[in-house]
Parts: C-alpha cells; sequence; structure tokens
C-alpha cells in the first residue's frame, strides 16, 4: 500500500515538473513562430536561431503552416492547462484532472506523430518547403527526434496512468432506490 503511494506521488511530482518546465519552453521558444517578434527580446530569438541551427530543426527555422497550426494549438489549448496541469500534480489528490489529462494527453501525442515522422523520413535535402535545411545524417535525424521524444513518451505515461491508476479511475456513483 505504501509503496504505490509512494509510486503514485513519485509519477504525479515528474508530471508536475514536466507541466511546470513546459511553460517557459512555451512562452519563450515555441510560440516565437507564431507571435509577433516585437514581444521577444532580441537574446531569445537568438537563443532559438541558435537552437534551430545547432540541432538542424527545419520546423523552427522555417515552420510549415501545419506546424504553426500545432503552436496554435499550443498557445490556445494546452498552455492555459500547464498551470492547471502543475498545480494538481504537485497537490496530488486532484481526481478531477483525470480527463483534461487524458485529452491533453491523446491530442500533444497525435501532435507529435507528424512532427516525429517528419524528422525521420522528410528527404531535408530536396528543394522543398524546408529549403533543404534540416537533419541530414542517421545520427542527426536521431538527436532531434529525442529533443522531441519526451513530449510523445511523458504523455504516453500520462495517459496510461490516468486510464490505469485505481487512484484515478473513474467510479459510477448509484443512486439509490
Amino acid at each position: 500500500m505504501m509503496g504505490t503511494l509512494s509510486a503514485r506521488r513519485g509519477l504525479e511530482w515528474l508530471l508536475g515538473l514536466y507541466f511546470l518546465s513546459h511553460l517557459p519552453i512555451t512562452l519563450l521558444l515555441d510560440l516565437q513562430a507564431v507571435l509577433p517578434r516585437e514581444l521577444y527580446p532580441v537574446e531569445l530569438r537568438n537563443l532559438l536561431t541558435w537552437y534551430a541551427k545547432e540541432f538542424k530543426d527545419p520546423l523552427l527555422l522555417n515552420p510549415p503552416p501545419w506546424f504553426k497550426s500545432f503552436l496554435f494549438c499550443e498557445l490556445l489549448f494546452q498552455l492555459p492547462f500547464f498551470p492547471v496541469a502543475t498545480y494538481a500534480f504537485f497537490k496530488g489528490s486532484c481526481k478531477w484532472i483525470r480527463i483534461p489529462a487524458i485529452v491533453y494527453s491523446v491530442h500533444t501525442m497525435t501532435t507529435l506523430i507528424p512532427i516525429l515522422s517528419t524528422f525521420l523520413f522528410e528527404d531535408f535535402s530536396k528543394a522543398n518547403g524546408f529549403k533543404a535545411q534540416g537533419p541530414k545524417t542517421f545520427h542527426e535525424r536521431l538527436t532531434l527526434t529525442s529533443i522531441y521524444a519526451p513530449y510523445f513518451l511523458i504523455p504516453l505515461t500520462l495517459l496510461l496512468f490516468m486510464l490505469r491508476s485505481p487512484y484515478y479511475k473513474y467510479e459510477e456513483k448509484r443512486k439509490k432506490k
């Protein structure tokens, strides 16, 4: 019993840290592709440019419209959820987070499938929408994929936790006759 409680609280703290860390990443880096440049100091713009060039991230170097649509979803739906989820998982015992967490995890994993597929399978040597920018070698592709992979794996863990944990399972309350 105590081991299960400790494991649950440990996972809740991991999830709380994930959502807490997602706030600055989203606000300071990800959203630069969709918000006006003037909102960001030159140092943050330079940091994003350095990252995109260093890790050959074609989605942040020259974001295609489909990727921008994911970023708008991150702005409108995910960003407001991050502080709520941070609070719920750090506090613990917040069963009300189950359905929003399931929705978040499924949405996030769905967006990561085309992103990871692009990194792994796109031919960046062609003059296409990515202007021949992107990972060229298998090692570069794996490095870039490994940067984004936690944003698939942690929501997958969250989904399984919400669906399988007896603590978070929905119990139907029946009215007495």
